[in-house]
Parts: C-alpha cells; sequence; structure tokens
C-alpha cells in the first residue's frame, strides 16, 4: 500500500522564498523516496492586502516531483494572531475542497507547526472526515503557547489529533507540560543530508571567500531568536576572529549598526540570503560555527556544519543540548551570553576536534530512522 498525503504548512518552500521551511521539505522527500507515500502540499501563503513588497510564488509549482498548492490566506496583522487558524483553515478548505471534487484522495493528513498550521488542519481533518498528524517543530510550542488563546487553541488541536510527533524530548516535555499526554507525543528528530552536506576542499573553500584568519560562521534568519546579537557581542571579545553571518531579515540594519557601535564590522561579513545548497561551502571555509539562538526546537544548522567537518559553538538551550552531545560535534556554552560563547570558542579553538571526527559523528543522524519512524506512524493512522 502507498500512503496518499495532504502534507498541510505554511513552513515550505516556494519560488519566491527557497530557503522557507526547508527542513519541512526535506523530510517530506526522504519519506516519498522509499516509495512507500506520496505527498501533495498545501502550502498556503500569507496575504494581506495593504503590505508592500510581499513574496508572490505561484499558486502551483512543483519541487523534486512533489506537487505543490499555494492559496492565498487573509493575514491581518493587528488581530492575526487569534484569528490566524480560522483564516487560515477557510483558505485550506476550500482548496482541498477542489482536490477532492475533482477525484483525489488523501489517506492522512500531514500537518507541520502547531499553530496556526495544526489548528486548521484539525478542522480540515473534521470537515473531510481525514485523520490528522501534527508535527511540532519549535517556537509554536515554545513561544505561542504564552498567549492564552492560541494556548487553548493548541491544546484542543493535540487532544484531537491522531498523532503527535515533536523533532526533540525538549518539545516534547514543554507539551506534556501543557498538559499534553506524554504518551500521545513520538519523537522524531530531523536528520541531516549528508550527500548535499559533506566537507568540500577546504583551502579552495576559504581562497573563494577570501578569508585568510579564523573565522566563526553563523547561519538563520536575522531576527531577534537566532541571537546573531550576541554572536557579535562575542566577536568584539574575539580581536583575532572574524565573522560570517548568512541570511536575511528584519534585523539587519540593526546588527550592522551594532557591528559599528563595536568597531568590529570591519571582521564581519553580512552574506545576505545563501542558497540552501550552497552552505557547504561556508560551513567548509569556516573554523567554527556558532549558533546563539533563545529558542530552538532541533537546529538544522547544527547538524549541516558537522556534516561538512565544521564543530559547532551552541547555546545551552533544549535541543542543542540533544544535538551537541560529543567533543567531537563541539561545545554547548555555558550561558547564551557574548561572555559564554567568546569563552567557548577559545576552548574549542584551542583544542580543535578533528573534522574527520565530526563528520563521522553527524553521520549518525541520516534521515533513515526518522523516515521509518513516519511510515510506522501515518500507515497506523490512516488504517
Amino acid at each position: 500500500m502507498t500512503l496518499s498525503l495532504l502534507t498541510f504548512t505554511t513552513l515550505y518552500p516556494n519560488a519566491a522564498q527557497p530557503n522557507h521551511g526547508i527542513f519541512v521539505e526535506n523530510r517530506l522527500r526522504h519519506l516519498v523516496a522509499t516509495g512507500k507515500a506520496r505527498a501533495t502540499v498545501l502550502a498556503p501563503v500569507a496575504w494581506f492586502p495593504f503590505r508592500p513588497g510581499q513574496a508572490a510564488p505561484p499558486r502551483r509549482e512543483d519541487r523534486f516531483g512533489i506537487p505543490i498548492l499555494h492559496p492565498r490566506w487573509l493575514s491581518i496583522p493587528a488581530i492575526g494572531m487569534n484569528v490566524a487558524p480560522a483564516l487560515l483553515y477557510r483558505a485550506a478548505a476550500a482548496t482541498l475542497d477542489k482536490l477532492l471534487r475533482a477525484g483525489q484522495t488523501f489517506d492522512a493528513i500531514d500537518a507541520h507547526y502547531f499553530y496556526p498550521d495544526g489548528v486548521a488542519a484539525i478542522r480540515l481533518g473534521a470537515r473531510f472526515n481525514l485523520p490528522v498528524a501534527i508535527t511540532a517543530r519549535g517556537s509554536d510550542i515554545t513561544q505561542f503557547p504564552d498567549y492564552p488563546t492560541p494556548r487553548r487553541l493548541i491544546l484542543d488541536a493535540a487532544q484531537q489529533a491522531g498523532a503527535i510527533i515533536t523533532v526533540s524530548a525538549g518539545l516534547r516535555d514543554a507539551l506534556a507540560a501543557l498538559g499534553v499526554d506524554p504518551k500521545k507525543i513520538t519523537i522524531l528528530r530531523n536528520g541531516v543530508d549528508l550527500t548535499l552536506f559533506q566537507p568540500a576542499d577546504r583551502p579552495q573553500a576559504r581562497a573563494a571567500l577570501g578569508l585568510t584568519r579564523p573565522t566563526l560562521l553563523s547561519v538563520g534568519a536575522l531576527i531577534p531568536r537566532k541571537g546573531h546579537d550576541r554572536t557579535l557581542a562575542a566577536l568584539a571579545l574575539l580581536p583575532d576572529w572574524h565573522l560570517l553571518i548568512a541570511g536575511e531579515g528584519p534585523e539587519r540594519a540593526h546588527l550592522e549598526r551594532q557591528a559599528s557601535d563595536l568597531n568590529i564590522a570591519g571582521r564581519v561579513r553580512f552574506l545576505g540570503a545563501w542558497p540552501h545548497h550552497r552552505l557547504a561551502e561556508l560551513y567548509s571555509a569556516a573554523d567554527l560555527s556558532v549558533l546563539a539562538s533563545s529558542r530552538e526546537g532541533w537546529a538544522n544548522v547544527l547538524l549541516e556544519s558537522m556534516a561538512c567537518g565544521t564543530p559547532v559553538i551552541a547555546s545551552p538551550i533544549p535541543g542543542n543540548t540533544e544535538v551537541v552531545k560529543s567533543p567531537a560535534a563541539g561545545l554547548i556554552a555555558d550561558a547564551n551570553t557574548p561572555l559564554a560563547i567568546a569563552q567557548a570558542i577559545r576552548t574549542l579553538s584551542a583544542s580543535p576536534a578533528d573534522r574527520a571526527a565530526t563528520r563521522a559523528y553527524a553521520e549518525r543522524f541520516s534521515w533513515q530512522e526518522t523516515t521509518e519512524g513516519q511510515l510506522r506512524i501515518l500507515t497506523a493512522l490512516s488504517s
């Protein structure tokens, strides 16, 4: 039997945002590659009529042989948080209804991100009589439950879901602390593409980027929770180091001003949005990768860096401590502060991990175990 899945999420790459939610696509690609499941992706795109400069992906596209539909859903900035699930459901239901009327059939809904996506997915499942699995991925559990309405709706969705997946034990524990039965939760960590992310020729990679000094790399959207400001402040304590920042976002101007104020602008290079398939070039060129984020579900950038042979410095938050568990992987900073991050960088660089050992550590995190887990859960859910 080949499972027919409707993968439902607002976090999915598209022609306008090729790196958006790529971790969801990666997991799905490995599942579909088994030949035991096929999928149609329903990935609504937020839209507001008076918001300038909105990305405009096509209504339909195919990526890696998987069809993807992008209906627009009305996202209202002033009141959006509480009404988002209803508005998202409304747009998605119209599209799903058309698919079913055209003769498509689905065995289950594979939803990613609890709020608003998972809440809307439960409503889709109820309307179209489809079981729903929801994957929790990070701030949907570590941030949104701080607000009363999202918390209530998340708990309702968790109770009604046929299966719940988290990408880390930290997220499982956070859901359990909210009142979700932990027996209902399965941990399926993210994996890393060991073919895409592998060590490149290091001297060549460094030369291509013009690197001549010890170099740190920080990869992630330029938003507050990624902690690039802490990495910049740590750099100010490390006069021999340079820093590459790969990512784009609303904090860029603020971070550039911070670098100038700290008198380190000459040692920092903002690379902008770097293509995902070329990140291995950056990881291979860097001496260390730094992730100073304040919240994560399962940080893919850590495994990507390790797979390229580059050890990591990571903040001591749930999720990160599950990834970095060996000296070959790198170090968890004692605290998520510039001083502690700088000290971890000094410690690791004074006794660097063997890059081959770092790669070997990452090889333990292939997608096979996660893919097998998905097949078990989704097959049971749809039977």
